[in-house]
């Protein structure tokens, strides 16, 4: 029962995270901001991860792999805010020039 349970978890969570990757995805084809299409990567990336998980069904998510594409998945969110204020910080100090 409690496996059960897990697995319809993973795809709810599988869903929520792809479909949020998809409007990033949509955000990003509408303004070009690359900010937008490293949130749609992170959230698309742990989105097939935990298809991953739910189709293999009895391993653990405990696996090296798993944290390993979390850990990318966090970099790119963290490379998104990084991006978008070193861009915004240098173009105004373009203009204060």
């Amino acid at each position: 029962m409690m496996q059960t349970i897990n697995l319809v978890l993973v795809g709810a969570i599988a869903l929520a995270s792809m479909v949020i990757g998809l409007f990033f995805l949509r955000f990003w084809r509408a303004s070009n901001d690359r900010f937008f299409l490293f949130f749609a990567a992170s959230f698309l990336l742990e989105g097939c991860n935990r298809v991953v998980l739910g189709l293999r069904g009895g391993e653990s998510e405990d696996a090296a792999i798993h944290y390993l594409i979390r850990l990318i998945a966090y970099c790119l969110i963290l490379v998104a805010v990084i991006d978008k204020n070193w861009v915004y910080n240098r173009a105004k100090m373009k203009n204060a020039r």
